[in-house]
């Protein structure tokens, strides 16, 4: 076995005993606690495939929801990212993003996130085979981010974006931040990446559903029985989420790569958790991709992923990518994923 390899397998063993006894301890997950849960649907194809291990890695447009940071790697001058994800229980997950260079100023990225659901029957308790009406329900997430390289080893980026929820009449919104670096060690086969999401003020639910009429002495005769009143409705934190990673590059020459990624995570709603992952390119044109998401999670559904990915070369420079990934859900439906990049 090459030193290299050696040196990368004990990084793997090092980084594994740094986790936090908690991986293996705690038994309070804090699951419901927060809100705009669809902020944690990862996104990329590529990622995906990899067990969603990317917070090191992160080179490509999905960057911007893994860490802002890695802007600073995707192509010669930036690129676009569309995915489109048939997602749980007949919801539609729709993620697009657009990266580019400004010389001497920086990358500066812009992306767009959506949850969505068909329309459904309103059924009240006296009426369970319908109203008439119909409702749905809408999560929307847009974002500007901002990335650069401070030396040739070290780059920092910034998000901020705007998250709203809507279902029928009511509605709720927030601003959020994200921030994320990315280190080249010494060592050029190692990367380290961290970055925190979703910092920002809680969500609550406004909208004419919390507008009633109200009886503030209902055992009394003769008072006002139809005093206008609204409900007070919870206000709830976002999913913050802390993310740290290693990106091991085991062999890059011009017949095959492998790179091997780890990464820990801290959420302030569940356990903690590892993701292993690893991509073998062939030729620079066909990769093969696998990981493990969620190890150590508490009652997580989540498990096996498994990737594959083409790139058709437009010019030297300009590498169109298509990925597809593959994630098992346990009792749920196993989701499929697609992606089509652009790098320019």
């Amino acid at each position: 076995m090459k030193i290299k390899q050696i040196k990368a397998c004990c990084c793997f063993l090092l980084a594994s005993l740094l986790v936090p006894f908690q991986l293996l301890a705690g038994n309070l997950t804090k699951s419901g606690t927060t809100a705009a849960q669809f902020l944690k649907i990862p996104v990329g194809a590529r990622a995906i495939g990899m067990g969603g291990s990317f917070v090191a890695l992160a080179n490509d447009v999905s960057s911007l929801y893994w860490n802002p940071a890695g802007m600073t790697k995707v192509g010669s001058t930036g690129g676009v990212n569309f995915s489109y994800t048939n997602w749980l229980a007949d919801t539609k997950f729709n993620y697009a993003a657009v990266v580019v260079d400004i010389a001497t100023v920086g990358r500066f990225g812009l992306h767009f996130t959506s949850l969505s659901m068909p329309d459904m029957e309103v059924r009240t308790e006296f009426e369970p085979e319908g109203t008439g009406e119909f409702f749905s329900a809408l999560d929307l997430e847009m974002g500007l981010s901002y990335a650069r390289a401070i030396t040739d080893r070290f780059s920092l980026g910034f998000t901020a974006k705007y998250i709203r929820e809507q279902i029928w009449h009511m509605s709720a919104s927030s601003i959020a931040f994200d921030v994320g670096i990315l280190f080249q060690t010494d060592f050029d086969w190692l990367v380290l990446g961290v970055s925190v999401s979703n910092f920002g003020p809680k969500m609550q639910f406004v909208g004419k559903d919390v507008f009633i009429n109200y009886d503030f002495t209902p055992d009394q005769w003769g008072d006002n029985e139809n005093i206008f009143a609204n409900l007070q409705t919870d206000k709830w934190d976002l999913p913050l989420l802390f993310r740290f990673g290693l990106s091991i590059e085991l062999w890059n020459n011009d017949a095959s790569q492998f790179i091997t990624t780890l990464e820990a995570r801290h959420p302030n709603d569940n356990t903690e958790s590892l993701s292993l992952g690893f991509e073998y390119g062939f030729l620079k044109r066909f990769f093969l991709r696998g990981g493990y998401q969620a190890l150590f999670e508490a009652e997580s559904e989540r498990g096996l992923t498994f990737g594959l990915g083409v790139v058709y070369y437009l010019s030297r420079s300009n590498p169109l990518h298509f990925d597809y990934a593959y994630a098992d859900w346990n009792r749920l439906n196993n989701v499929h994923r697609f992606s089509i990049e652009l790098k320019f």
